[in-house]
Order: structure tokens, then C-alpha cells, then sequence
């Protein structure tokens, strides 16, 4: 499982969040959702290393390590395609950086891209492509890092309504079909309840988990569900409820 026990991080007098701690079991699949500007993001980036935590422990599969940086794939809400690549030479980018045999690495991103219904794309820019497509790509180039576990930072909130939905679905193959542990913010709390296994219900700052919801029916989920659409309700009613707490 993924263990973070006691993280903290400050930046002078701010402290973001103090002791949080969370584990995510192998295989699983967990959102956090909270107000904008909680924390969220820098926790993502204390995980995998772009900024150093100031106290806590971060372990993996029973193994305790400084941070996630080598150990998870992250993908962030912009696709951050190079634009002079192909949509195959940016998915194949990972393997061409860790120096792996090249030619095996176009045969699985060209199968990636028909799973993932990119066939007849492979040789096009970014910019002649949706949206839609390019985050399919960074899809793509994500499961091509090959770690199993995978942080996924609000990878569909650029996307439109409809773009989004579609996608939602290629989300849950990345548990499914090829076995990753996520951990996914989303500000969109449908949507981490259409994904997750955990919901973790987020405060302002200093950040903590103010509760967390188990979900065990099964997917692919349906927003009209009455369980579900009462406890969405519930979860904003909650972050609203939080918000107004940190104004006052």
C-alpha cells in the first residue's frame, strides 16, 4: 500500500498542512477533493519531491523512501506535449529517457493508442489534434513510465463536459485492466465519486482530512444513483460548510 504518516510542510509561517496521514491500498483508487487553494497541489508536489516535506514518512509496498519521484507516474492537468513531437515520439518519451529498448517501446504505445482510441493519430502533432486526444496521449505516455502506482493531478478539468465524461471511463481502465494504485485530486466531486474507491474530504488550510468516504458499489457508477447523488450532496454541503469556517 501507499503509506504517508505525519507529513508536514510549511513555507515560513504558513503550514499547509501539519501530521497528515493517509494509506491507500494496492490496487485502489483514491480522490481528494477540497477548497481551491488548500493545499492540494503542494501536497503532490512534496510526494513526489519537487518540494522538500519537513517531517513525515512516505512508504511504498512496506518500503520507506524520501519521496515518489522515481517510484510514481504523475499526470498533471495540462498535457505538457511537446508540440515539435509526434503524439507517438511524446508517448514513447519515457522510455527514450530511461534509455529502454526504443523499438518494444513503439509497439505498446502503438497498442496503448488503440485501446485507447488514438489509432490513426500516431504521426500528428499536438496541434492538429482536440483537446480530448492530447490528454488521451498523456494518458498514454503515463501507463509508458510502467510504475504501478500513479498521480493523477485534476487530469480532465481542462477538458469540456462531454470530453470529460468520455475520458472518466479510460480513468478507471487504468485500475482495472492495467492494475494501477492512483491518487487523484479533483475539485469536481461527482467525478471523484463516479472514480474512487476513497473519497478523502479535504480543509483549508492547515490541510487535513476532514472525512473520508469508503464507496463499494460497483463500477462504472451512475451520477443519477440516489446514494450517490445524496452523498455528493453531502460532500459539497461539507466544503462549503469549510470554506465559510476559514473566512469567518
Amino acid at each position: 500500500m501507499l503509506a504517508v504518516t505525519n507529513l508536514s510542510k510549511s513555507f515560513g509561517d504558513l503550514t499547509v498542512f501539519r501530521d497528515l496521514s493517509f494509506t491507500i491500498p494496492r490496487g485502489g483508487f483514491a480522490a481528494l477533493v477540497g477548497p481551491s487553494g488548500c493545499g492540494k497541489s503542494t501536497l503532490f508536489d512534496v510526494l513526489t519531491g519537487v518540494v522538500p516535506k519537513d517531517a513525515g514518512t512516505i512508504a511504498w509496498l512496506g518500503e520507506t523512501m524520501p519521496d515518489l519521484g522515481r517510484t510514481a507516474a504523475y499526470m498533471q492537468q495540462k498535457d505538457l506535449l511537446l508540440p515539435w513531437l509526434t503524439l507517438v515520439e511524446n508517448a514513447v518519451l519515457p522510455v527514450r529517457i530511461s534509455g529502454k529498448n526504443g523499438h518494444n517501446a513503439r509497439d505498446k504505445v502503438r497498442f496503448l493508442f488503440r485501446r485507447l482510441g488514438l489509432q490513426g493519430f500516431e504521426d500528428y502533432p499536438p496541434r492538429k489534434v482536440s483537446g480530448g486526444m492530447r490528454q488521451r496521449c498523456a494518458l498514454v505516455r503515463t501507463l509508458m513510465f510502467d510504475h504501478e502506482l500513479a498521480l493523477m493531478d485534476e487530469p480532465l478539468s481542462a477538458l469540456d463536459a462531454l470530453t470529460r465524461r468520455s475520458l472518466q471511463s479510460l480513468l478507471l481502465l487504468l485500475q482495472s485492466e492495467f492494475q494501477k494504485t492512483i491518487l487523484m485530486i479533483t475539485h469536481d466531486v461527482e467525478e471523484a465519486l463516479l472514480l474512487a474507491d476513497e473519497v478523502f474530504v479535504l480543509t483549508p488550510f492547515p490541510m487535513r482530512i476532514h472525512e473520508r468516504f469508503s464507496l463499494t458499489t460497483k463500477k462504472p457508477r451512475k451520477a443519477s444513483d440516489t446514494e450517490l447523488m445524496e452523498l455528493k450532496e453531502h460532500i459539497v454541503g461539507m466544503l462549503a460548510g469549510e470554506v465559510d469556517h476559514a473566512v469567518a
